[in-house]
């Protein structure tokens, strides 16, 4: 009996220790990838034919004034003579040639902010194409995938060159509006000194340390006391940009009940109030506001309160006869993932968003300890479920903005996300981890970085490539 115990311990041993030296089996996720790329079939389109419709039109960037505070001009640079730039609208299906010229004193570009164009429309020097030389031309064209709200700007300095004031919207539209009134809000700040002029001092070691440069002044659509008139039973579409630097905005509708539409352009699932909405740089929210045709209230105002500061970004202002209220449902997008089991799939890839400085003891903000044009690289595949994080481990903010594809946060510190829309730019807080989830389905070198604009070009910026 001895024996056979003896035996049986020794079988137990070896057991134990073949056990600990065999490699784990890593859990199979691929029938959970197929259920969320399943559930993602139909939310956008992966192609789409134009239509035939050309609008093409001619653009210069160049030097020029507006008039910010009565009677004092503002040196500014601008498209086509005005700031925000001129507003372009044309329909789904329709494709977009613009003729461009720079002639500004430096290099530019024109990206085209949550627009899914081919790779080499994107307007990013050195990975899309050549920078445009001050008396250079190039021509965008492109046919648009989806409806929205979308905005332009240069990828060359931007913390300088959108901070003069190039910026301008492009508004894709749905086959059909029923709205009474279709307006765009651009919400912008300018830091400006005593002669009304545009503080010469970009990326300061004060902007990069903090997050990015915040101005003195704010503006909607370059105007200091933006007021928009609608008559008593209008039904508006109400479209919001945020084309600052750094600044964001965290919308108070007061007693106007505005409920949120679409967000960075795309159709929400399911309508949800607007109120108390961060607009973080980039980002853009339509709402959908009822004015009563027997309203008692003439104006209502609409601020931010992002900090302890109240700003009006501007009031609508109820005059005239009434009109009756066009009666419709918003358009949805009922396809859009509910994902709620990507909370058990695992993270692609991780980035880390940190500060640090350089051998001349210049501030570098990195992503994943890289300031570019170092870079981390990653590379999505077309067409299928990928889950990233965002980790910040800085003390500042860092609006996040992939270009090329929209994507849905799935959860912040842990907590699941209750977001029923996709975005392209997420505002990730101070120690925050934004967890998100994409299904790539346009090909190309993409951009992926921080849309503080001082914080982009002090290097948080990265490549990923989808293929």
């Amino acid at each position: 009996m001895k024996k056979i115990a003896i035996a049986i311990v020794t079988f137990g041993i070896l057991i134990a220790g073949f056990m600990a030296n065999r490699t784990p089996k890593s859990p199979d996720f691929s029938k959970l990838k197929l259920q969320l790329e399943k559930e993602f079939r139909g939310a956008y389109p992966k192609k789409i034919a134009p239509n035939g419709n050309l609008v093409e039109l001619e653009m210069t960037a160049e030097e020029g004034e507006i008039e910010i505070f009565e009677g004092k001009k503002t040196k500014v640079w601008n498209y086509n003579k005005t700031v925000p730039g001129p507003e372009i609208r044309m329909k789904l299906g329709d494709t977009l040639k613009i003729n461009f010229t720079n002639n500004l004193p430096q290099e530019t570009t024109i990206h085209f902010h949550g627009v899914r164009v081919p790779n080499a429309m994107d307007g990013v020097p050195g990975v899309t194409q050549p920078p445009i030389e001050p008396g250079g031309r190039f021509v965008y064209e492109f046919t648009p995938k989806d409806a929205g709200t979308f905005w332009f700007h240069p990828h060359v300095r931007s913390a300088e060159q959108v901070e003069r004031g190039l910026f301008g919207v492009l508004i894709v539209e749905e086959p059909e509006s029923k709205y009474s009134r279709d307006e765009v809000w651009v919400i912008d700040d300018w830091r400006l000194i005593s002669d009304a002029q545009i503080d010469p001092n970009f990326g300061t070691p004060m902007d990069l340390m903090h997050d990015g440069r915040w101005g003195n002044v704010i503006t909607t659509n370059a105007s200091l006391s933006e007021k928009l008139e609608v008559r008593p039973g209008t039904r508006l579409r109400l479209r919001f940009v945020n084309a600052s630097n750094a600044r964001v905005y965290k919308l108070d509708f007061g007693t106007l009940n505005a409920i949120a539409i679409a967000v960075d352009g795309m159709n929400v699932k399911k309508v949800f109030n607007a109120q108390n909405f961060e607009l973080a740089p980039g980002n853009r929210l339509d709402v959908d506001v009822k004015i009563p045709r027997n309203s008692v209230e003439k104006s209502f105002p609409i601020r931010d309160i992002f900090t302890r500061r109240t700003n009006k970004l501007g009031e609508i202002v109820v005059a005239g006869e009434p009109i009756e209220t066009p009666d419709f449902e918003p358009i949805l997008n009922s396809k859009i993932p509910d994902w709620n089991e990507a909370k058990n799939y695992p993270i692609d890839k991780k980035y880390k968003l940190n500060a640090r400085r350089n051998a001349r003891g210049e501030i570098e903000w990195t992503i994943n300890g890289k300031a570019f044009p170092e870079y981390d690289p990653f590379t999505l595949k077309f067409d299928e479920f990928n889950k990233l994080s965002f980790v910040n481990e800085s003390s500042r903010l860092h609006p996040m903005h992939l270009h090329g594809q929209f994507f849905k946060v799935i959860s912040r510190n842990g907590n699941p996300a209750t977001e029923n829309f996709f975005r392209d730019t997420v505002l990730v807080k101070p120690k925050e981890t934004v967890e998100i989830a994409t299904v790539p389905l346009d090909r190309g070198k993409w951009l992926n970085h921080c849309h503080i604009l001082e914080h982009a070009d002090a290097g948080m910026i990265t490549i990923t490539t989808v293929e």
